[in-house]
């Protein structure tokens, strides 16, 4: 029987095709992420809350559901499906994370596409965390750019600062394991930076940097004094729960969605919490964007990126359509067994 002309296809679309995708498109990403938070502040997005599925006996570990819907001229439903299980780390073999981002069709509902997640993630994490800095420290010049936990995160951010034209004088990388921290010191070194390994605590690394970059895995704040940090510095606060409530309450705080960013116990929502209100609360990195809200040089600012997901999907539609275009996305005959 002929099948319909309007039948769905199903696609897949593996890590490395997305690796060759988004080879070299730093400036790309950072600008799709800028258009989706520009579209988000205007409300053509629905972002609902992440839904988490915890496991007793696991309690480290868990997998988040992020669905979210673009309404634009490509308009596109979807979700991303992550699975964080520290232990993996301790068995040397397998990373941390785990993803997928699912793409829906939103004439008929039907999916059309599995995208691999976990670069995705990191990638829309690092150019938010890129764009931030570049908007609440426009000269993009730092001596010297604190680097808190060395993960894969800490890299892909460095790695989009770099491309977005930062100029750095010196890093200071902490870890709490110290081999990760030489690691990465090693592998700016080999690019002909100026790097060190501070093994005398994050506060040391932090003190008198005029970017720091938290990107640890931290459960609850370490960092409760507030003199510590000043004026001169921007905080990309990426792992949400490093910062006391002095710190943010002390801070210029700038969050990519405010209800996303008070809740679970991220530093933002501690403060609330502490406080009873949303007043330490400035405004949104589309406010940013947009110039409704400026810098405050008067003291410290702080980006708190819950991580939205309509950045995830708006990464993976833009993968999907490049990787079709190149041959590289898989199509999986029949997939819905409709013929």
């Amino acid at each position: 029987m002929p099948q319909p002309a309007n039948t769905p296809t199903f696609q897949v679309i593996g890590a490395t095709a997305v690796a060759e995708v988004l080879d070299g498109r730093h400036e790309d990403v950072v600008g799709l992420v800028s258009d989706i938070y520009r579209l988000h502040g205007s409300g053509g997005t629905t972002n609902p809350d992440s839904y988490f599925l915890r496991f007793p006996e696991r309690p480290e570990a868990r997998i988040i559901a992020l669905p979210s819907r673009i309404q634009d001229e490509r308009e596109v439903a979807g979700i991303k499906w992550i699975g964080s299980f520290p232990g993996n780390h301790a068995a040397g073999t397998l990373p941390r994370a785990s993803a997928v981002v699912v793409l829906n069709d939103m004439a008929t509902g039907f999916p059309f596409a599995c995208v691999e997640g976990s670069a995705i993630s990191a990638h829309r994490t690092a150019a938010s965390a890129a764009l931030a800095a570049g908007l609440l420290h426009p000269d993009r010049t730092a001596s010297r750019v604190a680097v808190i936990g060395s993960g894969p995160i800490a890299r892909r951010v460095l790695e989009y600062l770099r491309e977005s034209g930062w100029k750095v004088g010196h890093y200071a990388v902490h870890d709490l394991v110290p081999a990760r921290a030489e690691q990465l010191r090693n592998d700016l070194l080999a690019r002909g930076d100026s790097a060190e390994a501070v093994t005398t605590g994050a506060e040391d690394a932090v003190r008198g940097a005029e970017l720091v970059v938290l990107a640890t895995t931290a459960g609850e704040p370490w960092l409760h004094d507030a003199s510590l940090l000043t004026s001169e510095q921007t905080v990309l606060n990426v792992s949400l729960r490093d910062l006391g409530v002095p710190v943010v309450l002390a801070a210029q705080n700038i969050l990519d969605d405010v209800d996303h960013c008070l809740k679970a116990n991220t530093s933002p929502h501690l403060a609330e919490q502490a406080t009873g209100n949303r007043d330490f609360v400035a405004g949104t990195i589309s406010d940013l964007i947009e110039g409704r809200l400026a810098p405050d040089r008067g003291r410290p600012r702080v980006f708190s990126p819950f991580g939205l997901g309509v950045l995830d999907l708006a990464l993976a539609r833009f993968i999907h359509t490049e990787a079709v275009r190149r041959g590289s996305a898989v199509t999986m005959e029949n997939f819905f067994g409709l013929e």
